[in-house]
């Protein structure tokens, strides 16, 4: 307004041109230009507009178009039609023009196309607050909680109040509650997609309030959306934009829709007993229905009919699964190259060592993304301080570790020989627990490699024969050369034979 004195005075009174006058009232040449022709048309000078106060400046200024008289014989074009049809083919750039050109079609003798115009923004300036938001047809779901109806537990008694959540369409107000235990993530996503379905539709964007199931940190410009409901936003195709912190009016609908699903809802069924969440959300249900499907007076149509003109056509279709629940949490990768999820150990590929990884949890699987790659995917395993290895996670030398088993060093000994098969086995049987006898059973094996496999088979037999079932006996008789010769059925008369023991070397250790 004082902008407007401000150009006049410059002009009539100070002579400056419109490059001048816009550089020193900070407009464009364009809105200068305006405001003069609009003041030579009503014809008005300085010395006149100097006295008048704000509203007789914009009244001659702007003066606002009367709608079209009772003597007026013209058509007068249907503007809630014109209004319905913006908002629903928005996506196909409808513009006035094109409905003007309808409109002349059906009626040559009509107005023309700038009186057209004038008369649908007079029509749609009366319109209120709310309506004149602009909300494209299928575009935005709005999402909030309020407090609901109170559960009494049947087995204690106990009285508990439970959440109420709401979502409205921006287009048609087509409304969905239900009732949680709490406000919680999982809660959170779970009436999410019972919205979807119930509507068989998903908006191409969410536009929440502030909670901490949604967004982890509330900020103007930048906010941080939880990993969990951005997971749920990519499954369906849309997008999350939350309403300001502390801007009410950003998420107006739903708020709107909360005041009427307590009139309609929470006080209609405010004097009946609930034992469980099922038995509330089967009477929401009704009072939704009847909600859903009351003709609106200014509308002269219900919810679900705006619903199904004007978001359904546009909204985008429900995916064929539903989202499975899953969230995120941060972990690092143990020296054991595993990491902990809920006192499980899952593994790693080891080259990922001390790194921090993104690990994605739900009821069924566990993955591990680094910088936004997969890098390991497990069955979910409810076994506390359990672990779950795959194999080409591990090193190659843990990888050979990990396949050792007794009917493993079995399969190897008896490709040197049957007595070493059977020399394994007796080693193996000599320990509390095989495990003990692997690094044992994989020295013998190993010998072959030092020693022809007919030595090693004869070194067996005579190790059996003693029963000396170790790798050090196996070594010194073949470092001794024992398995080369000839064992004598007797001894000399007179010599007394010691008894045989792993402990005990013998006179062969000495030669």
């Amino acid at each position: 307004m004082r902008k407007i004195k401000e150009v006049l005075r410059l002009k009539f009174e100070s002579q400056l041109s419109e490059h001048e006058i816009a550089y020193s009232c900070q407009i464009s040449r364009t809105t200068v230009r305006d405001y003069l022709r609009r003041a030579t048309l009503a014809q008005l000078n300085w010395t006149e507009a100097s006295t008048l106060g704000e509203v007789q400046l914009i009244e001659r200024l702007f003066p606002v178009l009367p709608l079209p008289s009772q003597t007026d014989s013209r058509p007068t074009p249907d503007f809630q039609y014109i209004y319905d049809q913006l908002r629903t083919y928005r996506k196909y750039n409808l513009t006035l023009i094109q409905l003007w050109t309808e409109y002349k079609e059906a009626h040559p003798d009509g107005y023309q196309y700038s009186q057209f115009c004038d008369l649908y923004r007079h029509w749609r300036g009366k319109l209120d607050y709310v309506m004149r938001q602009e909300h494209r047809a299928g575009e935005k779901l709005f999402l909030d909680y309020s407090d609901g109806l109170s559960l009494v537990d049947p087995s204690t008694g106990e009285i508990r109040l439970t959440q109420l959540f709401v979502a409205v369409w921006g287009a048609s107000n087509y409304t969905y509650a239900e009732a949680t235990l709490s406000q919680s993530l999982s809660d959170w996503v779970r009436s999410h997609i019972h919205a979807f379905e119930y509507f068989q539709r998903v908006p191409y964007v969410l536009v929440p309030d502030n909670l901490k199931s949604g967004v982890d940190k509330a900020c103007k410009y930048e906010p941080e959306i939880n990993p969990t409901y951005t997971d749920l936003a990519e499954h369906y195709g849309c997008a999350v934009i939350p309403a300001r912190p502390y801007r009410p009016r950003d998420k107006a609908k739903v708020e709107t829709g909360v005041l009427i699903s307590q009139r309609w809802i929470l006080a209609v069924l405010r004097q009946r007993t609930f034992y469980s969440l099922a038995e509330i959300n089967a009477a929401i249900k009704q009072c939704l229905e009847r909600l859903n499907t009351r003709q609106l007076r200014r509308a002269k149509k219900s919810r679900r009919e705006l619903f199904m003109s004007l978001d359904y056509p546009s909204a985008l279709p429900l995916p064929l699964t539903a989202y499975e629940y899953a969230e995120w949490l941060k972990a690092r990768v143990n020296l054991n190259y595993h990491i902990q999820v809920d006192d499980h150990y899952y593994s790693i590929p080891y080259q990922l060592l001390h790194q921090r990884l993104d690990v994605r949890q739900t009821a069924s699987t566990i993955e591990a993304f680094h910088k936004g790659q997969r890098i390991a995917a497990h069955v979910r395993s409810s076994v506390k301080g359990g672990y779950t290895t795959l194999s080409e996670h591990m090193p190659s030398r843990h990888r050979a570790y990990a396949e050792w088993s007794p009917a493993r060093f079995i399969q190897w000994g008896a490709k040197i020989g049957e007595a070493t098969a059977l020399l394994i086995q007796q080693v193996l049987g000599t320990r509390t627990y095989q495990e003990q006898a692997f690094r044992s059973c994989l020295g013998i094996i190993q010998l072959s490699r030092s020693y022809t496999p007919e030595r090693v088979e004869a070194a067996a037999k005579r190790a059996l024969k003693y029963k000396t079932y170790s790798y050090r006996s196996m070594k010194a008789i073949l470092s001794g050369g024992l398995d080369q010769r000839q064992d004598q059925d007797s001894q000399p008369p007179g010599q007394l034979s010691l008894p045989l023991h792993q402990n005990i070397r013998g006179p062969e250790y000495y030669q």
